[in-house]
C-alpha cells in the first residue's frame, strides 16, 4: 500500500518552519569554523571513511592518519588529572588493576548479594524470633546480628553468626542452628566480606573516587534532586510542545474551513494489540496531532497526522532517534482493517490501523511525519561526535590498552590505536559509529523550537513567554 501524503496545508507548515538546529551535510563545514578539536576531528575523518566507503572505495592513507591522531588526542584529553574524564580514567584504571577490576566484578552484583543476606539474616533473627527467644541473651545476639547486615558489617556479621551458633541456647534449637549454618556458607556473604576489604585498598579508592566525580551517586538525595530537576525541565519542555501543536491544531481547521477536526493527544502509550516486537522501541509518545473529517461519527477512529517528540537539548534527540525509528516501525506493523485504543493524558484515543500502517521510517518521509520539539537555544558550536560514539571509542579495547601505556609513559604508541580503525571499516558492532553524522543530523533536521512551530502556526505569542500558563 503506498505510503499517503499528509494533508497539504499540513506539509506546507512543516516546510515553512525553521529549523534552528539543522546541521550542513558535512561535518566539515562546522568543523572549520569551530576550534580544531579531536572530538571535531574525529567526527570529520569518520564521515570520510564513511562516504568513501559508500562509493566503494577503501578509505585513503590521509583520512587514516587524521583519525588516528584525532583518537589519539581525545584520550590524551581525557587522561588529563585537570579537566579529564573521570568516567574514562576509572575504565582505565580498572583495566590496569586487577584489584579494581575485582572490585567492579563485585560491585555489580553487590545490590542483589545484600538482598539475599538480608533475607538469610531476617530468616534467623526476624523481631518475631527474637521475642519468642527464652533467653535474653540469644535475644540480644540475634538483635545484633541482623543490626550487622543493617550496617552492611560483614565480617564482624560471619564473626557474630560463629558465636552466636556456639552459644548453648542455639544447641536446642535445629532451624535456628541450620540457618546459621546456611548463612555462615553462603557464597553471598564470602563476596560481600570480599568487597568490603577491598574498599580499604588504594586503587579501588581512587578508582571510587573517580566513579564519584562523574555526578551524584544512584539513589543518593543528589541524584533524587537532579532528576526531579530533569523530570520538571521534561514536563515544561512537553507543555511548550503540546501548546504549540494545539495552535497548529487551530490554525488547520481554520484553513481547511471546517472539512476536518484536529485533536491533540499527549502522552500516547502503545497498546500491546500492536502486533510487532516493542523491544528497545519507544512505547510512549509526547504529542500526536490527529485528524478526521469534520462530518464523523463522535464515535469515528482518528488518523495519525504527526508525532512530536519534545527534548530538553539537540543532542538528546540524537541519542533518542535510533528507539524512535523502532517505535515508528512498531506502529507500522499495525494492521490496517483494525482500529486500536490508545491510553493518553485526555482519555483513550481510537486510531485507524491504515493510519497507523502508512507511518514510515523512511528518511525521505520522516520529516513529513515527525518533530522533535525544544526549546533551548541553538548552539553556536554543535557536537559533531555524539555522546555514544566518543564513549564507544574511547572504551574500544585498543584505546584502554594505549590509554594504559601513556599512563606509564607520556610518549605511548599511536600504533596501539590501529585495531580500532579496523573496525571501524570492517565491524558491523561498529556501523553506528560509522554512521553517527548523518543520524545526527536527520535528528537535528527534524528538531524545532517550540516558539517556531507556534510561529508557523499562526500563534500570536511565543511558547516561551506563556510556559506558566
Amino acid at each position: 500500500m503506498a505510503t499517503p501524503s499528509p494533508p497539504s496545508p499540513l506539509a506546507d507548515i512543516l516546510r515553512a518552519v525553521v529549523r534552528r538546529y539543522r546541521l550542513p551535510d558535512t561535518p566539515e563545514l562546522i568543523a572549520g569554523q569551530m576550534r580544531n578539536g579531536p572530538a571535531q576531528a574525529l567526527a570529520v575523518a569518520v564521515e570520510q571513511a564513511r562516504l568513501a566507503l559508500a562509493r566503494g572505495e577503501a578509505p585513503g592513507e590521509e583520512t587514516k592518519r587524521r583519525f588516528l591522531d584525532a583518537l589519539c588526542r581525545l584520550i590524551r584529553d581525557a587522561m588529563r588529572e585537570q579537566g579529564g574524564d573521570p568516567v574514562f580514567q576509572a575504565m582505565v584504571l580498572r583495566r590496569r588493576a586487577a584489584r579494581v577490576r575485582e572490585y567492579a566484578s563485585l560491585a555489580a552484583h553487590a545490590q542483589r548479594d545484600r538482598r539475599r543476606m538480608h533475607a538469610a539474616v531476617n530468616a534467623v533473627a526476624h523481631p518475631a524470633r527474637r521475642q519468642s527467644a527464652d533467653a535474653a541473651d540469644l535475644r540480644e545476639a540475634l538483635a545484633g546480628l541482623r543490626a550487622l547486615a543493617a550496617s552492611g558489617s560483614w565480617s564482624a556479621l560471619r564473626e557474630a553468626a560463629g558465636r552466636l551458633a556456639a552459644m548453648p541456647e542455639t544447641a536446642g534449637d535445629g532451624p535456628l542452628a541450620q540457618g546459621l549454618a546456611r548463612l555462615r556458607e553462603a557464597p553471598e556473604l564470602d563476596r560481600l566480606q570480599r568487597l568490603e576489604s577491598l574498599m580499604s585498598d588504594e586503587l579501588v579508592r581512587e578508582y571510587q573516587a573517580l566513579w564519584g566525580r562523574q555526578g551524584p551517586i544512584s539513589g543518593s538525595a543528589g541524584a533524587a534532586a537532579q532528576g526531579v530537576a530533569a523530570q520538571r525541565r521534561g514536563a515544561r519542555v512537553e507543555a511548550l510542545a503540546a501548546r504549540a501543536l494545539r495552535a497548529l491544531a487551530l490554525r488547520l481547521e481554520t484553513t481547511e474551513r471546517g472539512r476536518a477536526a484536529y485533536r491533540v493527544a499527549t502522552s500516547m502509550r502503545v497498546p500491546a494489540t500492536i502486533p510487532g516486537s516493542p523491544d528497545r522501541a519507544k512505547s510512549e509518545w509526547d504529542a500526536v496531532l490527529l485528524r478526521r473529517p469534520a462530518t464523523a461519527d463522535e464515535t469515528e477512529a482518528w488518523e495519525v497526522c504527526l508525532l512530536v517528540e519534545a527534548k530538553a537539548s539537540a543532542d538528546a534527540a540524537a541519542t533518542d532517534l535510533p528507539r524512535l525509528l523502532r517505535g515508528l516501525r512498531l506502529l507500522a506493523q499495525a494492521d490496517e482493517r483494525e482500529t486500536y485504543a490508545f491510553e493518553t493524558r485526555e482519555g483513550v484515543a481510537r486510531l485507524r490501523g491504515a493510519s497507523l500502517h502508512a507511518l514510515t521510517a523512511d528518511e525521505a518521509r520522516l520529516a513529513e511525519t515527525v518533530l522533535y520539539c525544544c526549546d533551548a537555544p541553538a548552539d553556536a558550536a554543535p557536537r559533531l561526535l555524539s555522546a555514544a560514539s566518543r564513549m564507544q571509542l574511547l572504551s574500544a579495547p585498543a584505546s584502554l590498552a594505549f590509554a594504559s601505556a601513556l599512563a606509564r609513559a607520556p610518549r605511548a604508541d599511536e600504533g596501539l590505536l590501529e585495531p580500532v580503525w579496523r573496525q571501524l571499516l570492517t565491524s558491523p558492532q561498529w556501523g553506528g559509529v560509522l554512521s553517527q553524522y548523518p543520524m545526527l543530523r536527520l535528528a537535528r533536521g527534524l528538531m524545532v523550537h517550540a516558539d517556531d512551530l507556534l510561529a508557523a502556526a499562526g500563534g500570536a505569542a511565543s511558547c516561551g513567554s506563556r510556559a506558566g500558563e
